[in-house]
């Protein structure tokens, strides 16, 4: 596991130094299958489900599962989700960042620092001996303080040997609530946040999903081990 989260991390790092104004969604995303190969591992999310790309690329107020294509180009304020996993040597690693693409505006980049907060604020529950509503609660709780909105649709998870396990992480929820967590539980904790409302919707591609009200949305998440000592953050190489 801290093999296939090193790789995953360090493939989103690759990914952050090349987001740049002019190249497609495409183009990100053959680097991305490139870089997984050369690093000895598959790309968690190709073919997964029939998903047609090795990440999933989402621009401005598409939250989660954009599909690659060479006519989406990147544009100068764009916000830009990059979500890859690697499936190294039986296990999988799941992360996801939000870049901006040249100047983006104060609003896009509050959301991106609240999301990643959010994000760090839940963590710091992911300890055995506690629930995973102690988790969404304290994510729900910076969300909401700044202003923003959870993704209420889709929600973390755990991941080990299989891409998505139970239990399900929520971005929300109540505090002592939920499966209790114990050492050696690998979950992913995934933060997806709008600016306006919480409602999404899919578009017709049936992955695509989207804003209802067309605000930004950004994604932040990481895969999490849960040891005797605390959280162990195993896709978190410095990058952001």
């Amino acid at each position: 596991m801290r093999e296939a989260g090193k790789i995953t991390g360090e493939a989103l790092a690759y990914a952050h130094g090349l987001v740049r104004e002019g190249i497609s969604t495409k183009y990100l995303d053959e680097r991305l299958r490139a870089f997984f190969e050369k690093h000895g591992a598959k790309p968690s999310f190709l073919g997964y489900g029939g998903f047609p790309g090795c990440a999933c690329i989402s621009v401005n107020e598409e939250v989660i599962h954009g599909i690659p294509s060479e006519d989406k180009i990147l544009l100068e304020g764009d916000l830009v989700k990059i979500d890859v996993g690697a499936y190294y040597r039986g296990y999988h690693g799941d992360s996801a960042r939000t870049f901006p693409v040249g100047s983006v505006s104060e609003e896009a980049q509050r959301l991106m620092a609240v999301t990643k907060q959010s994000f760090y604020d839940g963590v710091q529950f992911a300890m055995a001996g506690n629930r995973i509503g102690d988790i969404g609660s304290a994510v729900e709780k910076c969300v909401k303080d700044a202003g923003f909105s959870v993704v209420r649709n889709y929600v973390g998870h755990g991941i080990g040997q299989a891409l998505h396990e139970d239990p399900e992480v929520p971005n929300f929820g109540t505090a002592g609530r939920g499966v209790r967590l114990y050492p050696g539980m690998t979950i992913a904790i995934e933060p997806m946040v709008n600016a306006g409302g919480h409602s999404v919707r899919v578009l017709q591609d049936d992955w695509t999903v989207v804003t209802v009200d067309g605000s930004l949305s950004a994604h932040y998440e990481n895969t999490v081990a849960i040891t005797e000592h605390g959280a162990e953050i195993l896709t978190d190489v410095g990058d952001g």
